[in-house]
């Protein structure tokens, strides 16, 4: 580094990137230990303005409730459930960290960013049916997902969900189910208030307009960061103990400039997404629920057609997409260049491979970016029948980056998920991939701090703190109805929702 690069004074932690990520472990960590010093560099000019904005991401709520991708077939016929229980139990811990945050904090920011929305499944076809039957019964075993109904009757059906039932054929066989406890999370507004909290104790600094550019090792174990302040040129580096990157699609080439033996390997793949947004407000008022389909064969997780109603800055939307499209980009405000850059020796090899296995995903994706306007109709009018093209208009949805990484068996495989890349020393962790992200993104930071800072993790005082943040910590919820109903009720309380008993759900 150049010595005369204005320097920071020394930090414990430096956090790459505003979004919920980065949001969550720095608060998770102040919570932890106070006096730990915070520095955040953000290369936009506010925070979660990328991957975590209402516009941008690709789901909120991600529960497991709707997503069919999370329970597929098996050969035998039978219903692999086990990612469904997991992701439905890390977001009930995520619910407990906000509704801690929300009784800890009185701040105006925080508030009204999850509503209750009712998630809703929706097949056609009679094997479709099948499955959903078979979905249905499955997750209903557990607690997790009690109160779920399942209905093949259209006339209940079209009461949960009218739009998608008017002017469509009598003769075609449909099925849906419904779960009440659903809810709809605005990660933008969400992640912006808790960086207000965040900038509200002593020691923490951020820093917008700000790229890092260098990430370098010191002998000592500490990492020395150089940024460059995107609207005057000027450069600053600070040395500090942890690096967290939470850049969303911009982590894996900060990964790959860590020089981390464990970031050997790993590529990163485009997808890019546009929404039609209605424009109609008649349209908008008369549906009420995320309505979930089947995702195309050899489509990403993230191109899993679903009709969303959102309430963005306390005003009801409705969407439907996403479309999925190509684009060498990482970050929707990214390079054209950061796809290619991001190739390098190391990882050249997982990527042609993964790439060779996932040809009908290439082919699906030129599908989508060549597709026109009345195409897109077409797709919508298969949730929508009714659907008029003037009530609709054409958004562009946010970058994500599928994680590639390399496989003994088959050279490279491509990842849906997400994926925490950690030095050997917990010196350094990026975060990689895309869905489910933000809805899991206090388990995911409560792993990591576990992981890189296991002396601190293991010391009775942290152990406590865990449980005060997340209280069923360590429990198993599919399997404790009771503590399943007394934490829903809990949080449901605390964040202004209605409560599972006015739900009905006891």
């Amino acid at each position: 580094m150049n010595s005369t690069t204005p320097t920071l004074p020394d930090t414990d932690v430096v956090l790459i990137g505003a979004g919920i990520m980065s949001a969550t472990l720095g608060l998770m960590l102040k919570e932890l230990d106070p006096t730990l010093t915070i520095t955040i560099f953000e290369r936009l000019d506010v925070a979660a303005a990328e991957s975590s904005d209402a516009w941008n991401n690709a789901g909120t709520g991600h529960s497991a409730f709707c997503e069919l991708n999370y329970t597929p077939e098996r050969p035998d016929g039978s219903i692999d459930i086990s990612k469904a229980l997991k992701i439905a139990e890390q977001f009930e811990q995520s619910k407990q960290f906000w509704a801690f945050l929300t009784e800890k904090y009185d701040v105006k920011e925080i508030e009204r960013f999850i509503n209750y929305i009712p998630h809703m499944s929706f097949v056609m076809g009679r094997e479709n049916v099948e499955f959903l039957r078979k979905r249905h019964a499955a997750l209903t075993q557990s607690a997790l997902f009690k109160g779920m109904q399942f209905s093949d009757d259209r006339a209940e059906i079209e009461s949960w969900m009218p739009l998608v039932m008017e002017g469509r054929s009598a003769e075609q066989i449909v099925a849906a189910t419904r779960m009440d406890l659903g809810t709809d999370v605005n990660f933008g507004s969400l992640t912006r208030g808790m960086f207000y909290l965040l900038q509200e104790k002593p020691g923490v600094t951020m820093h917008f307009h700000h790229e890092v550019e260098k990430l370098r090792h010191k002998f000592d174990g500490t990492w020395s960061v150089k940024t460059q302040n995107l609207e005057t040129g000027a450069e600053l580096k600070v040395r500090t103990k942890f690096v967290f990157i939470g850049a969303g699609g911009g982590s894996l080439p900060l990964l790959e400039k860590s020089d981390i033996p464990e970031a050997n390997g790993y590529g990163g793949f485009p997808v890019s997404g546009q929404w039609l947004r209605c424009i109609n407000p008649a349209v908008i008022a008369r549906h009420h629920a995320k309505v979930y389909g089947k995702a195309s064969v050899g489509s990403p997780p993230m191109s899993v057609p679903h009709l969303d109603t959102r309430v963005i800055d306390g005003e009801k939307q409705l969407l439907f997409g996403p479309y999925a499209g190509f684009s060498t980009k990482f970050l929707k405000t990214g390079s054209y260049f950061d796809l290619p850059a991001s190739i390098q020796f190391g990882n050249v090899k997982p990527m042609i491979m993964a790439g060779l296995k996932n040809l009908s995903l290439t082919k699906y994706l030129i599908q989508q970016v060549v597709q026109s306007p009345d195409d897109r109709l077409a797709a919508l009018r298969e949730y929508l029948p009714d659907a008029q093209a003037q009530d609709w208009e054409l958004a562009i949805a946010g970058q994500r980056v599928q994680v590639i990484k390399k496989d003994k068996k088959q050279g490279g495989v491509l990842e849906f998920g997400t994926e925490m890349v950690t030095a050997a020393d917990g010196s350094i962790a990026a975060l990689l991939g895309a869905s489910p992200g933000a809805s899991t993104a206090v388990s995911i930071m409560l792993n990591l701090v576990q992981k890189c800072f296991p002396a601190q993790s293991a010391t009775p005082e942290w152990q406590a703190k865990f449980r005060e943040m997340v209280p069923t910590l360590g429990h198993q919820l599919t399997d404790e109805p009771e503590l399943v109903n007394q934490t829903r009720t809990h949080t449901s309380t605390v964040l202004g929702l209605i409560t599972p008993a006015e739900l009905g759900i006891s």
